[in-house]
């Protein structure tokens, strides 16, 4: 009868560690697979900037290519001019006064030269702020789904576009809670760039408004709407200034899909954040010059 009960007893204990084992490591498998998921997420998203990087790379090498052998035709040129000018005056075809002039203009051109290269040190420096602001976009937004939202930089401006589905009730202009959470990772990017200035951007895809929905009576009101719902949210819930921003409604006149299907009425269906240009300062260096 001892012995029974020891057999029991050990046989209870066994058991005991064998079920609270089998529970740890089916926990630390779970754990292995978020952990493996959210790897290969960030690896997507790293491999998706470092191909972004590297075509900006290719064409900035090709720009710089042609830009050098401009210089070089630019200087075989002011050669050749030096020497016909000299030429000219030796043979006295031409006066002082007038190969001094000529000269002047030659000075000119190298002026101009180094006027088109500061432009160009200025757009390389756009370029890279731009760059990075894409970087920061993507860092603060983290693992979001491609449909939902996509970044992006195109001639030279950044684009931020965002899904209606997330941000909106079909027919409506009042902000998810889950899109103000998406909203607020963008407006601590934008904060911390003070100098940026930014438009908010509603469109729709081309059906009709139907029901009665208060105020809106078209996609022309649908899109200003949800538009200036995004900037109150960003001014009103997380700071930023309003004098940065503006709101603008584009119906359903700039689609980027197929209307006819329905992923393309989806992707239509968007809230475009375009980060504007800083032309003034392309302007003062116009002035200066």
């Amino acid at each position: 009868m001892k012995v029974s009960y020891l057999v029991l007893v050990a046989f209870t204990s066994v058991s005991m560690v064998s079920c609270v084992s089998s529970k740890k490591f089916k926990a630390e498998q779970a754990r292995y697979a978020e952990l493996s998921d959210k790897h290969n997420q960030l690896q997507n998203d790293l491999k998706g900037c470092e191909d972004a990087k590297a075509e900006e790379a290719r064409k900035r090498a090709g720009l710089e290519s042609e830009i050098a052998n401009l210089n070089k035709q630019m200087e075989f040129l002011k050669e050749n001019n030096t020497t016909a000018l000299k030429q000219l005056q030796d043979l006295s075809v031409i006066s002082s006064a007038q190969a001094e002039s000529i000269k002047k203009s030659m000075d000119n051109l190298g002026l101009k030269d180094a006027y088109i290269q500061d432009l160009q040190s200025q757009m390389a420096k756009k370029d890279s702020l731009n760059m990075a602001l894409v970087m920061n976009l993507k860092g603060a937004i983290g693992n979001m789904e491609d449909e939902d939202i996509n970044i992006k930089v195109d001639k030279g401006v950044v684009y931020v576009d965002i899904s209606d589905k997330l941000l909106f009730k079909s027919g409506s202009y009042a902000i998810t809670t889950r899109a103000e959470e998406v909203l607020g990772k963008v407006a601590l990017v934008l904060k911390n760039q003070p100098d940026i200035e930014f438009m908010v951007e509603g469109h729709t895809d081309n059906n009709e408004v139907r029901g009665n929905i208060g105020i809106i009576k078209d996609n022309w009101d649908l899109s200003v709407m949800r538009a200036t719902s995004v900037v109150k949210v960003l001014q009103k819930k997380y700071g930023l200034d309003p004098a940065k921003m503006a709101a603008a409604g584009r119906g359903e006149y700039k689609p980027v899909a197929d209307n006819a299907t329905a992923a393309g009425k989806a992707a239509n269906r968007r809230t475009r954040i375009v980060i504007l240009p800083q032309l003034d300062q392309f302007y003062k260096l116009l002035e200066k010059k």
